[in-house]
């Protein structure tokens, strides 16, 4: 379990890099093993300071922090696997009090389980550049979040970008969910399964959710992750993922 742990990790840093670049005002920086990036929305895990090892840098860690803590007003410090009171006490002096659990789920191409049927996947479809703002709004709605809490996140480029692949799902003409994909590594990042909340029980988050997976193994990806709430997490088990790693954000 810890290799693909491992795999995963690393396609999440690299996909938060990749995003950085992509988007209008992301930012992104190292130093030593901790990693910051910055897409400015108003979501503190978009905006995180983090370690990519399990035994983080804290000099570095504190470093990051001071330096992304002038520059936005809600932001996060994610660490992966249990963080312990030296990690806990640093996100204290930066005034990150509160404390969650986020799982990071992942497949190989071999286990994954793919159940939804053709007629749910053909009201997913790709979207680019050009649709930006109608997915932002389609992406905000599917979070009950104002579209602005996003920011620029998804404009600019982002959607044309070589490295992800958006889409948009529509029921009767409308749109009802999001998703997106970020290949990094030879791993698909599963990002922004969303669905509107009056299209919801009628199985499009896992249609969305095979589409981006399916794309990723066909583009030439041979394992997924994606970070869960635990509401979604029995979805995504259905679908063969397993919890590789919990990781503990502060906020």
């Amino acid at each position: 379990m810890n290799e693909i742990a491992d795999r995963v990790a690393a396609a999440q840093f690299d996909a938060l890099e990749v995003l950085c670049a992509a988007t209008p005002k992301g930012w992104y920086a190292e130093r030593g093993t901790a990693r910051a990036a910055l897409t400015y929305a108003d979501v503190p895990t978009l905006n995180m300071v983090s370690d990519t090892t399990l035994e983080p840098d804290l000099l570095s860690l504190d470093q990051l922090a001071a330096e992304v803590s002038g520059r936005v007003p809600r932001w996060s410090i994610v660490i992966r696997g249990e963080a312990g009171d030296e990690v806990a006490d640093l996100a204290a002096r930066h005034g990150l009090a509160e404390r969650t659990d986020l799982p990071m789920l992942a497949c190989v191409a071999a286990d994954v389980v793919f159940t939804a049927d053709e007629a749910q996947r053909k009201l997913v479809r790709r979207v680019g550049a050009a649709e930006s703002d109608l997915y932002a709004a389609t992406l905000a709605e599917g979070f009950e979040a104002p579209v602005d809490a996003f920011g620029t996140l998804m404009g600019g480029g982002v959607l044309d970008d070589d490295a992800m692949a958006g889409y948009l799902a529509e029921e009767s003409g409308h749109p009802a969910g999001t998703g997106l994909g970020v290949r990094t590594a030879g791993v698909v990042g599963v990002f922004n399964i969303a669905v509107a909340p009056a299209a919801r029980g009628r199985g499009l988050g896992r249609a969305i959710t095979e589409v981006v997976v399916r794309d990723g193994f066909a583009a030439g990806a041979d394992a997924a992750y994606l970070q869960s709430s635990e509401m979604g997490r029995p979805l995504y088990e259905s679908m063969g993922f397993r919890l590789v790693e919990t990781w503990t954000v502060f906020q």
